[in-house]
């Protein structure tokens, strides 16, 4: 067998493909005019649909249009350019809306680029130490409860500028945001209501009617056409921001004070946690769609570099996105070149077309996120976790009522955790325990399916699943049972997978247990990693024997019990 690794200074093939980005990999490919056409096309289209989103995830968020312009330019770029998914497209998204806004409420902007560029560097770290694969471990009904709770909580950040209402602060709870909505209900704007109505019907319409039509977009733009020709008394982008600079901004650092990081290092570890997993299902997504495979741990570090970039500009959290790395697949992007145009076609909006913004309504913004809080609720996937037993809908509703009444962080914490216990509860039960037992002269019983009923001197316990912390109280509870009549006692590992440390003390208190009663433990049919294990907790002669098979214990068992002098154990 060939060794790869020879020196400590060199990396494996294997390890250094994991980090190369997909872009490189596309273009020692070979990549033609007709390539960068059809990436042109997806990259454009893409860019079509992440400006009014972009725009619309900052203002909920807290920040402003321009920031989420930013971060879709220089994050989205960097994402494309860098990354471990061949689609994938950046920029803000709008699971973030939540934790974005709780930083700039508490921190301001200057902290929420902060937390920006340390999650980044966490970000880039987690990839770095090939961390890329746990990101999978989170159940499926932890991430449709806590997708499905930020969509609640999206809409309901919206319902002060879909109605047009007067409100100089929002409450950052729920329940506190509903009643200071209802408090401020005579300051209903029927225009900025109509508008944000028109505009959602408009974009579903086209959704089904011109599913390829850009309807977004084309929803913005006669909202924008109707309120300026018509002089509608509603809120607009100029209004509220003063519209977008058409000239971008230096880059520069953060306060990176060790006073301000230690503030704002919650937000940054829980965008960093949502980020990844975020980034991963949306590559995942890709995967799905294409029948590509993306590089976890590549991603990551290129997910934390487009943070950190985006930091620098003033930018704030960029991820990987679903719906736009679905349009750019469905726009039949050939490769991360196409994620890259997306970003400078946006970045020629914003030198060229800036000043128009300014003319958007918040109302057809809030419109816009309406739909897209309405589309992030896998409605399909709550129906079949709902039917799927009470685990998954205890899971799933804990997940979705945390997330909308305590914390994102929490929620996801206490969903993994629940999802843990309820898998360990499972599994325990597809662990068993058969015994039997063998005279001196009789063969195997669990050969024969039966338990002679002469002198059983040889008791035989056969477990088939899993051995650990959740299933040894009840194996160690069966296996106990042993009496001084006996001269042996043989645990058949055949069908173990898997054994923990848990399990392996189990099986040596059983082996002292044995040895002061006289009673010779035997380990028959344990693989390779499992004798491992019990060799490490001392489970080796005399206090424990080990054969390749139980038929082999046996009858090493009866030549040790014909060689020994009879004892009298009456």
């Amino acid at each position: 067998m060939n060794k790869i690794v020879t020196s400590s200074r060199e990396l494996r093939p294997g390890l250094l493909l994991s980090y190369t980005p997909k872009l490189l990999s596309v273009l020692r490919e070979g990549y033609d005019a007709r390539d960068l056409r059809a990436d042109a096309v997806a990259g454009m289209t893409v860019a079509i649909v992440a400006l009014p989103l972009s725009m619309a995830i900052a203002i909920a968020s807290g920040a402003t249009p321009t920031q989420g312009l930013y971060t879709s330019i220089f994050g989205g770029f960097l994402v494309s350019a860098l990354g471990g998914s061949r689609f994938q497209i950046g920029g803000p998204a709008g699971a973030f809306i939540v934790l974005v806004a709780a930083t700039v409420a508490q921190h301001g902007i200057e902290g929420l680029i902060l937390a920006t560029c340390l999650s980044g560097m966490m970000l880039t770290l987690v990839g770095m130490l090939r961390l890329g694969s746990f990101v999978q471990f989170v159940p499926f009904p932890v991430t449709v409860g806590f997708t499905a709770g930020i969509a609640v909580i999206i809409f309901v950040s919206q319902i002060k500028d879909l109605l047009g209402l007067s409100l100089p602060h929002e409450p950052g709870e729920l329940i506190g945001r509903l009643l200071a909505l209802w408090s401020a209900r005579d300051s209903f704007t029927p225009a900025a209501f109509g508008l944000a109505l028109v505009t959602i019907v408009l974009i579903l319409t086209l959704r089904r009617l011109r599913p390829h039509w850009p309807g977004m977009l084309i929803a913005i733009i006669l909202a924008s056409l109707a309120a300026a020709c018509l002089a509608l008394p509603v809120e607009t982008i100029g209004s509220r921001f003063g519209g977008i600079p058409s000239a971008l901004p230096r880059p520069a650092l953060p306060d990176l004070s060790v006073q301000k990081v230690v503030e704002v290092f919650p937000a940054a570890l829980a965008f960093t946690l949502l980020g990844a997993i975020e980034s991963l299902l949306s590559a995942v997504v890709a995967d799905g769609m294409t029948g590509r495979r993306h590089r976890p741990n590549c991603e990551l570090v290129a997910q934390g570099l487009a943070n950190i970039g985006s930091a620098l500009f003033g930018g704030f959290c960029v991820t990987g996105t679903v719906a736009r790395t679905a349009t750019n697949v469905r726009a039949g992007a050939h490769g991360p070149v196409s994620g890259m145009l997306h970003a400078v076609f946006l970045l020629l909006f914003v030198l060229i077309a800036a000043p128009l913004a300014a003319y958007i309504p918040l109302a057809a913004l809030a419109g816009v996120l309406a739909v897209v809080a309405w589309n992030m609720i896998d409605r399909a996937a709550i129906g079949i976790l709902a039917r799927s037993g009470l685990g998954e809908g205890v899971v799933l509703t804990s997940t979705f009522l945390l997330t909308i009444f305590r914390d994102l962080i929490e929620a996801i914490v206490v969903g993994i955790a629940l999802g843990s216990v309820i898998f360990i509860q499972r599994i325990v039960r597809t662990t068993s325990v058969e015994s039997g037992a063998a005279s001196a002269s009789a063969p195997s019983p669990l050969e024969q399916g039966t338990v002679p009923a002469g002198d059983l001197d040889i008791l035989i316990y056969r477990i088939n699943g899993p051995i650990f912390f959740g299933a040894a109280g009840s194996i160690s509870s069966v296996l106990e049972r042993i009496h001084e009549s006996q001269s042996a006692l043989i645990l058949d590992l055949a069908g173990v997978p898997v054994l923990d440390a848990t399990g392996a003390n189990m099986i040596a208190d059983l082996a002292r247990k044995a040895r002061r009663q006289g009673v010779s433990l035997w380990v028959a049919g344990a693989n390779p990693a499992l004798r491992r294990g019990l060799l490490l907790h001392g489970l080796r002669p005399p206090l424990c024997r080990h054969a390749s098979s139980v038929e082999k214990a046996i009858a090493r068992q009866r030549a040790a019990n014909a060689a020994a002098p009879k004892v009298d154990r009456g």
